[in-house]
């Protein structure tokens, strides 16, 4: 018998109308949701893992009389599976939306809120993100953004934002690439006390469901980016919505959408994505405790100026860190940190860190040229280590003095820490920083 998800009792409305959400009423974990949700055995043949089904069309026993699927556009029997195991994995959730990729579930959100709408957007958003509001939807449908220091801004300047045609929030929580908390309890009560009532959207891409769970802290929609974390393994390319079960006529609308401009995944790529989503809490406790042992040798070296991973107990918003985790999230943690005791230095906060290396242009592209086990590439979340350089790679598209007033930098190094041994990965940063140092001795 598969995992029960108890979607209609985890949610209750204040007087207000704000919609408070609690964690999922399971009887089962993480892992054991992900792995079972969705992934029933075949009623007809007994397998226990989901067949791809490739065919585009299904046959109806009458007109208009099928068995659920029309046309594979509309609906597939690999998406649907994928999207019951993405609401089962995200606290809160009850509906899931599988997109073609991140970059399409980020233009469908912002197509479905109408022409001449305006939205407040955390200012270190991804590059990708970024070029869609300003150079695409601010074009094509009107949409005006503000973009604001969420992290740092007080209650009045983020008041002082809204419109009254705001119809949405934007938060990247940590951010892409300098890793800014944004409280997301403080942002959503704002928002759902403003006149306008916009929505508030989560980017969870960087903590995936396992570390974070938006919905829960006040989010209306959590958004992925599956390629990453999700799916794992750098071989998928899809997005995601999860909404919690209050927001049904709001996914109704953004499945019209979604249907209506065709931008869905195909079935082997949902088959593929579930496949990786059922490791997901083994990749990301292991992604987590690399990423805190790399940042810890990055804050040793005397060729680093600064480290970026709230994990670190150094790090200014650690608190906020470990009050955003999960429940499931927190019992990992805490049993990370009591068996390691004071040698912790923080606790496992996924695998992104950010890093200032000293010098400049020239020492970081040392490093990321001199790295064994750090590929040089765009994107994060697989199971192999990535770096890059942001300034000139994901987030070349925002106009250089804005990204000078970010702190993305020709010095700044973003790095996807992957699963593979805790000590060659360290190895791997520290000869890499030694030969970038190397430079600036030899001028």
């Amino acid at each position: 018998m598969s995992p029960a998800i108890l979607h209609g009792d985890h949610a209750s409305t204040s007087g207000n109308g704000i919609h408070t959400i609690k964690e999922h009423a399971s009887i089962d974990g993480f892992g054991t949701c992900a792995i079972h949700v969705g992934s029933e055995p075949n009623p007809e043949t007994g397998a226990v893992i989901p067949s791809i089904s490739l065919s585009t069309t299904y046959k109806q026993d009458g007109v208009g009389n099928h068995k659920g699927f029309e046309y594979s556009r509309s609906g597939n029997p690999n998406r649907n599976a994928l999207e019951a195991t993405l609401a089962a994995i995200e606290s809160g959730g009850a509906h899931g939306i599988a997109f073609a990729s991140g970059s399409s579930t980020t233009a469908t959100v912002l197509q479905s809120l109408g022409p001449d709408a305006h939205i407040v957007s955390v200012n270190d958003v991804y590059g990708g993100t970024f070029r869609y509001m300003t150079r695409v939807a601010a074009e094509n449908q009107g949409l005006q953004t503000t973009f604001v220091d969420l992290e740092n801004a007080d209650n009045d300047t983020i008041r002082a934002a809204f419109q009254p045609n705001t119809k949405l929030i934007w938060i990247e929580s940590p951010t892409n690439p300098t890793l800014r908390l944004i409280d997301i309890p403080r942002i959503a009560a704002l928002a759902h006390a403003a006149p306008s009532k916009p929505l508030v959207l989560v980017d969870n891409t960087f903590l995936s469901p396992f570390y974070s769970s938006p919905l829960v802290l006040g989010a209306d929609i959590v958004m992925h980016s599956l390629t990453k974390y999700v799916n794992g393994h750098s071989d998928v390319v899809m997005g995601a919505l999860i909404l919690p079960a209050h927001h049904a006529a709001l996914t109704d609308k953004l499945r019209f959408l979604q249907n209506a401009i065709g931008a869905v995944p195909s079935a082997y790529d949902c088959w593929l994505a579930q496949r990786g989503a059922k490791t997901l809490h083994l990749r990301m406790k292991a992604h987590g405790a690399n990423a805190l042992a790399v940042a810890r040798a990055l804050q040793r070296s005397p060729h680093v100026e600064e480290v970026i991973y709230p994990g670190l107990a150094s790090h200014p918003r650690n608190d906020l860190a470990y009050r955003s985790l999960s429940s499931h999230a927190r019992a990992f943690v805490d049993r990370y940190v009591r068996e390691r005791g004071d040698d912790a230095g923080g606790f496992p906060y996924g695998g992104m860190i950010s890093f200032r290396i000293r010098g400049g242009a020239a020492e970081a592209e040392k490093f990321l040229t001199t790295t064994r086990l750090f590929t040089l590439a765009e994107s994060l979340g697989g199971v192999e280590s990535l770096a890059e350089l942001p300034a000139q790679m994901t987030h070349g598209s925002i106009p250089p003095a804005e990204r000078e007033l970010l702190g993305i930098g020709e010095n700044l190094i973003r790095l996807s820490v992957g699963v593979e041994e805790e000590e060659d990965l360290i190895a791997d940063v520290e000869q890499a920083l030694e030969a970038a140092a190397a430079l600036s001795t030899s001028a």
